[in-house]
């Protein structure tokens, strides 16, 4: 759980990193790890953006229904994750896919071409094919340790700094930040910061 200074320092260090037409922060909803995410997108300053996240499809669309009266008032943007039906019918910005589902996004971009498209990476590899794919920007994890994927190995940034930079698709990073450990993130590299953890109120 944060504090409101290190949320607003958070907020700082992924402006600093934004050199682009996107959102700098972005909360990613957890079903498990953020038990208000409500509370958590009330917080964040104006032009971030929160990805709704949810495995059950009923508590999907409550959940972003609810953070879209949020994001109309705070001047957020949404996309909604693994749906972008549901992201089109109720006027999201745009939709989330995750990796093994990001082949979807040439056709979910001729249906919905107004729609932000983004996808999960979790390789370089996986990295490297998103960049041929028509995605607005691609969430790249995990760069440091994290408990939503316990076990598993990290990117590191001294890792991730150099090879993201060959990239031309926006990269967010995700998997772990915290107010102390996103300086090490190059300005150069990377369109933003995203986290679950670390926004929680």
């Amino acid at each position: 759980m944060s504090d409101r200074l290190s949320r607003a320092q958070l907020a700082r260090a992924a402006a600093r990193l934004s050199t682009r037409a996107l959102p700098p922060l972005v909360l990613m909803t957890d079903d498990e790890r953020l038990p208000d995410p409500l509370a958590a997108a009330r917080a964040l300053p104006r032009g971030s953006m929160v990805v709704a996240r949810s495995r059950d499809v009923r508590s999907l669309d409550e959940l972003s229904r609810a953070l879209l009266k949020i994001a109309r008032r705070n001047g957020l943007a949404v996309l909604i994750a693994g749906d972008p039906m549901l992201a089109a019918h109720l006027g999201a910005d745009g939709f989330h896919l995750s990796e093994a589902r990001a082949g979807e996004a040439a056709y979910w971009r001729a249906r919905y071409p107004a729609q932000v498209i983004t996808a999960s990476v979790h390789s370089f590899r996986a990295l490297l094919r998103a960049q041929r794919l028509p995605v607005d920007a691609v969430f790249l994890s995990p760069i440091f340790a994290t408990r939503s994927h316990p076990g598993r190995a990290v990117l590191t940034p001294e890792r991730a700094n150099p090879f993201a930079r060959m990239t031309t698709v926006p990269i967010y990073a995700l998997g772990g930040i915290d107010v102390r450990n996103a300086r090490l993130l190059s300005s150069d590299t990377f369109a933003g910061i995203a986290a679950v953890g670390a926004l929680a109120v």
